[in-house]
Parts: C-alpha cells; sequence; structure tokens
C-alpha cells in the first residue's frame, strides 16, 4: 500500500454558477498528470474513476495499491486502460511483457495484481491511465495504432475535421464499463467536437496532448445555459462529469485521449446541445 491519491470529489450543476476560474480549475483540471519517475493518480468520485500518469524516466515504476481504493493490489477490484503518449515503453502484467509504441493502448482486466511500467532504452515512454471499478474480468489486450476501429468525422468547413481511433468499446476490446480511444485533429482543424454533447450516463475524462508549447486548448463545460471554460495545455486532463456538456477549440491542432465510464458503452449515446442554445 502506498501514498495516498488526491480525490476530487462530486459536484452539482447548481455549484458552477458561483465558481471562480480558479475553483473550476481546482475541480475539474488535473495540470500534474505527468511526472518524470512517478505514477501521479487522481481520484474523483464522479463514477469512482482514477486516472493519471506513469513516466518510468529510466526505472521502472509499479502500479499499486492505495488506501482510497481499499484493495490490496490496485486491480483487485477495478480495470484499467492504458494509452502511451510519449516515446516506446513496455508495460508487464503479471509476467507478461506488452511493448507499447507511441499511441498504442493496452487493457488490463481486473485480477491481475502486478503491473510495472518501463521505458524502451530511456525513449521517454508515458502512459496515460483511465480506470474504474469492475465487476468482472476480461482478457489483457493490447492495440497498436491503427489497429483500433477509426472513424473520420467532421469537415474542413467547419474547422473539426478528425480521425478517431476507438480501442477499448462495445465492438472492440472488451471491458467491464470503460470505453477508450484517441481523436488527432488534422491540420487546420481545431474544434474536437462540435456540437457539444453530455454524456448523461456516464463521466468522460480527457487528455490533451501534442499542443504546441504556444498553443492552448479551450475547453468547454457547464450546462447549456451555465457554461464555463477551462484553458488548458499540453498533457493536462479534464474531468467532464455527466451532466456537463463538452466541447473545445485549440489555437493549433492537437490530440486527445477520450475515455469514459458508467451506465453503458454505447459510444453514440450522448445528447447534443447546438451551438445556438449556449449561453
Amino acid at each position: 500500500m502506498t501514498a495516498s491519491i488526491p480525490q476530487r470529489y462530486a459536484t452539482h450543476p447548481e455549484q458552477i454558477p458561483g465558481m471562480t476560474t480558479a475553483q473550476v480549475r481546482e475541480r475539474f483540471l488535473i495540470d500534474d498528470v505527468f511526472v518524470a519517475g512517478e505514477v501521479r493518480l487522481t481520484y474523483t468520485h464522479h463514477d469512482r474513476i482514477v486516472l493519471g500518469g506513469a513516466v518510468p524516466a529510466g526505472s521502472e515504476l509499479a502500479l499499486t495499491g492505495y488506501p482510497e481504493i481499499r484493495s490490496d493490489y490496485f486491480l483487485e477490484h477495478r480495470e484499467v486502460g492504458i494509452v502511451n503518449v510519449g516515446g516506446p515503453g513496455t508495460v508487464t502484467a503479471d509476467g507478461v511483457v506488452y511493448e507499447l509504441a507511441t499511441g498504442a493502448c493496452l487493457y488490463l482486466g481486473r485480477g491481475i495484481r502486478d503491473v510495472v511500467f518501463a521505458d524502451a532504452r530511456d525513449a521517454g515512454a508515458q502512459f496515460y491511465l483511465f480506470s474504474a471499478p469492475a465487476h468482472t474480468t476480461y482478457p489483457a489486450a493490447l492495440v497498436s495504432p491503427g489497429e483500433g476501429t477509426v472513424r473520420e468525422l467532421g469537415d474542413p468547413l467547419t474547422s473539426n475535421r478528425r480521425t478517431l481511433n476507438q480501442y477499448i468499446h462495445e465492438n472492440g476490446v472488451q471491458s467491464c464499463q470503460i470505453v477508450m480511444g484517441v481523436t488527432q485533429l488534422h491540420p487546420g482543424s481545431m474544434w474536437n467536437t462540435m456540437p457539444a454533447h453530455t454524456h448523461d450516463r456516464r463521466t468522460e475524462c480527457y487528455l490533451y496532448f501534442d499542443v504546441p508549447d504556444d498553443a492552448r486548448v479551450v475547453h468547454l463545460m457547464g450546462e447549456r445555459d451555465e457554461t464555463r471554460h477551462l484553458i488548458v495545455g499540453d498533457r493536462q486532463a479534464v474531468i467532464s462529469p455527466s451532466w456537463s456538456l463538452h466541447s473545445g477549440v485549440g489555437t493549433a491542432a492537437y490530440s486527445f485521449v477520450w475515455a469514459m465510464a458508467g451506465e453503458n458503452q454505447s459510444f453514440d449515446d450522448m445528447d447534443a446541445a447546438p451551438i445556438t442554445d449556449l449561453r
């Protein structure tokens, strides 16, 4: 059992109007996902998701148990999706070594006891983790870049042409409740989705990456008649509660890992919020 995981408590939409910019960032933005030589995690009470990063930085890092999840080892009652947003690396799960290229996704199911992260020849691997409670066991599965279900979405005329790679989903890698993938915006496109929408039955978390140093993403959140925004930099994550719409626009093209957990795994179960309805 290791040190505690910082917790973010669930919020009600009625709290949004009274929040300052600093309070919105404190509740919903995680700005220190990746720390060299650490497994850095955050526990949110929205669907009891744990998200964070593992950066081996030339050493091996173990994913262990934490007091907040009341388990002897991390995956005793959980599952996890892992996307490598850095250089090549490896994840060893109960003695099985998985090689993750940049952009690869690994699913590890409930019951795997030992999980170790490492670089491939000090290549600078950065593993993004998204975990949810699991009530059954599914086999581990590795999806290399380009091997998932690919959907081409959007239009250059609306600045949201993007390639969506579905990895863990109902018609792909099986899980108890995680849905996870990576979206890459095409050059000249800035919107990650429009219209904005909600997933009333799921919490969704975004990890923005490949954001240039001098660029930012404006992430919209809140309710249709009471929106707020977060200014998000490279490799920062956003917690989007089920009641919150989400959409975003950048000052340059970027990529993001999207991951959800909750009532169902239907990717298209969403309620659109046209821009003309937003305030």
